[in-house]
């Protein structure tokens, strides 16, 4: 009788909620992971380039910077303000401000993985006839991975928050839920739209940190070999690039 009194009383948890807005909450889950996993793959496709030619032209690495980081400064409630006029109350709207938000992050990152691959292993590379984009993606790329996931991880992680402020133009996933649910104080939505975003952000941080390990299997190789007494892991740079060239 408590569980089916729990809405009536407006209780924060309450099983009954669940059942009868089953289906809003996964539709509103399901826009929330479209609009992030959109939104975050797009500033990594802007963001590369970018990194790549504030790494290739030193002076242009001041300004990208700069640019991104007054972007990510924006108040939210602004940029979409900013962006209405082009695009209008639409899905578009939100991605373009998420997107916009997340290159400060996946730039920075990118660019200090790239600019963190030893200048040795470069030399090794060219020296063994590799060609300037065969070297940057079979041999600085993969050595610059753990900072790129990095940054991945917490573009990710930040877009799902930011994710819920598009409920201001209908269009936040679980921010709608939980715009709606503040509004008419409605408790128990509040909390499972939270603990949603909550657990959407767990999951995709695990997520990549598991691709993360998967494609980088000579970060963990080293672990290995010292734990059963093979010594250092150092390698010199042309085992480097042979080892990362071949994973």
């Amino acid at each position: 009788m408590a569980a089916e009194n729990c809405m009536v009383a407006n209780d924060w948890i309450c099983g009954e909620y669940l059942r009868v807005y089953r289906q809003e909450l996964t539709d509103a889950t399901v826009q929330h992971i479209w609009i992030t996993a959109a939104s975050v793959a797009i500033g990594f496709a802007v963001a590369f380039p970018l990194a790549l030619i504030a790494r290739r032209w030193r002076l242009l690495a001041g300004p990208v910077l700069a640019i991104t980081t007054v972007l990510y400064t924006v108040p939210s409630l602004a940029m979409f303000s900013l962006l209405l006029p082009i695009y209008g109350i639409s899905p578009s709207l939100v991605i373009t401000g998420l997107v916009l938000y997340s290159l400060t992050i996946l730039v920075r990152n990118i660019l200090a993985g790239l600019q963190g691959v030893p200048e040795d292993v470069r030399e090794a590379a060219r020296a063994m006839g590799y060609g300037p984009l065969r070297q940057l993606f079979t041999v600085e790329l993969p050595l610059a991975l753990p900072a790129v996931m990095a940054g991945l991880r917490i573009a990710t992680v930040s877009t799902v928050a930011l994710t819920t402020v598009g409920a201001i133009i209908d269009y936040g996933g679980l921010g709608n839920l939980l715009k709606s649910g503040i509004d008419s104080n409605f408790k128990a939505q509040v909390l499972a739209a939270s603990v949603l975003c909550v657990v959407i952000a767990i999951v995709a941080d695990v997520l990549l940190l598991g691709v993360q390990w998967l494609i980088t299997p000579w970060t963990h190789s080293g672990r290995r070999r010292r734990k059963s007494g093979g010594g250092s892991d150092a390698l010199d740079p042309v085992e480097t690039v042979e080892k990362v060239a071949a994973a």
